[in-house]
């Protein structure tokens, strides 16, 4: 199907990156935080939107953006590429319906497998009693 995002529905904050790296990590906004408003998006389908929603997790707010946080990269583009690869797979992900599950009966011989495992467990059981001693 491909759904495509136009940009000027995504959101790009640049904001400082956490962990080892120096003065680097000091002084450079490097981490993209990216965001995208799920619930009133024109460009998603509403059962897309819903699936994106519950596949988003912790990652959504509850007014229904998307926020997706880059900082794998120590340079702003590759984060940003990051970060919108990251969003275009996770709606990927979303378009994807899932199949219906179709109920189906056990066959007999499946049944009658059941049924025998179980008789021989009971009897593996019944056996673990206590010994009695006829004298």
């Amino acid at each position: 199907m491909g759904i495509v995002i136009p940009e000027d529905e995504l959101q790009e904050a640049f904001i400082r990156a956490s962990g080892p790296g120096g003065q680097n990590v000091n002084k450079v906004n490097t981490a993209v935080q990216l965001r995208f408003d799920v619930r009133h998006s024109p460009s998603l389908p509403d059962d897309v939107a819903v699936r994106l929603m519950r596949l988003a997790g912790s990652r959504m707010t509850r007014d229904g953006v998307l926020v997706i946080e880059a900082s794998r990269f120590r340079t702003q583009e590759r984060n940003r590429a990051d970060a919108r690869l990251r969003l275009a797979a996770l709606v990927a992900a979303a378009e994807v319906r899932p199949v219906k599950r179709r109920p189906t009966k056990p066959t007999r011989a499946s049944g009658e497998r059941r049924l025998a495992g179980k008789a021989v467990r009971s009897g593996v059981k019944s056996g673990r009693g206590r010994v009695r001693s006829d004298d």
